[in-house]
């Protein structure tokens, strides 16, 4: 893994780097089309914000947490705040539509606590993905150029419209999640529900447990055949990919000058600052303190 520094966005600082102006407080939305030479955010980072990307045309290959994903035309990838993001390739041709929006515009403004609970495509463990048909991508356009249409011009019950667009925005999403899960959960074979399972329990326990026996045992299977499964369906053992979520989120530390090494290595549940300082050099080649200069 390459000792980049992560870096945490603000959605507003998203929007500024897009080059875009700030369209309503806690909603945005971008369309890219051939706008960019060159990835605009070519380094790690993390938001405070969601983001539901379209890929209308060409193809967005990007890291989030450990895993790669490649998002294709008509497609849509749920990027949800806090999550690892790595943007690593983009074709010349890709025109996207990115809306960006944060947890307190959601609850505050939009959907309430219960309807909240309906919307499972923002609040899964596991990255949704969603490929829309072409009704359902002309419905996704209509309505968010309705949304951008709304947000860019002045008049009466304006924030009101914005919702009440942005709430059939979401429940469009949700139908189309609705429908595509329960054929998901069909289709998935015995080693890729294992491996599903894996990282949404390594999410919860990985700065707690780092054995792959821990895992293994939760999941009633062997730490061999656990591995063996991962490495099919990942590309990577059970180890490398427990040790690989532990780096990313000390790199995330190790960024926040205000946190003391020692710290970092409690919040990450290490015996001790030597101990931490020893499992990081060996799974980066640069020990903790040196990593932190690097980022002055």
């Amino acid at each position: 893994m390459e000792n980049k520094q992560i870096k945490r966005h603000t959605i507003n600082d998203i929007i500024e780097i897009l080059g875009d102006t700030p369209q309503h407080e806690g909603l945005h939305i971008h369309t890219s089309k051939n706008k960019f030479k060159e990835i605009p955010l070519a380094y790690p980072f993390r938001s405070d914000n969601y983001a539901i990307l379209l890929v209308v045309s060409g193809r967005l290959k990007l890291q989030l947490n450990i895993l790669k994903h490649e998002v294709q035309k008509n497609e849509i990838i749920v990027i949800v705040p806090n999550t690892f993001t790595h943007i690593l390739e983009m074709s010349s041709e890709l025109e996207v539509i990115g809306i960006s929006f944060t947890m307190d515009f959601l609850i505050k403004n939009a959907f309430n606590k219960t309807e909240i609970d309906t919307l499972n495509f923002l609040i899964a463990k596991n990255t949704v993905k969603l490929v829309l048909n072409k009704e359902e991508l002309r419905i996704f356009k209509t309505i968010t150029n309705l949304l951008q249409e709304k947000m860019n011009v002045t008049f009466y019950y304006k924030n009101e419209i914005i919702l009440h667009t942005f709430n059939l925005l979401m429940y469009e999403l949700a139908t189309i999640y609705k429908k595509e899960i329960n054929t998901y959960k069909t289709s998935l074979s015995r080693d890729e529900e294992l491996t599903l399972r894996f990282f949404r329990i390594l999410e919860d326990n990985f700065k707690n447990e780092r054995t792959v026996q821990f895992y293994a045992n939760i999941l009633c299977v062997t730490s061999g055949h656990l591995s063996k499964v991962l490495k099919k369906i990942s590309g990577k053992t059970a180890s490398k990919l427990i040790d690989e979520v532990v780096i990313i989120e000390a790199r995330i530390l190790l960024g926040n000058s205000s946190l003391t090494i020692a710290q970092i290595a409690d919040q990450l549940q290490f015996s001790d600052q030597s101990f931490f300082g020893k499992y990081f050099k060996k799974n980066t080649g640069i020990s903790p303190t040196a990593y932190r200069k690097s980022l002055v």
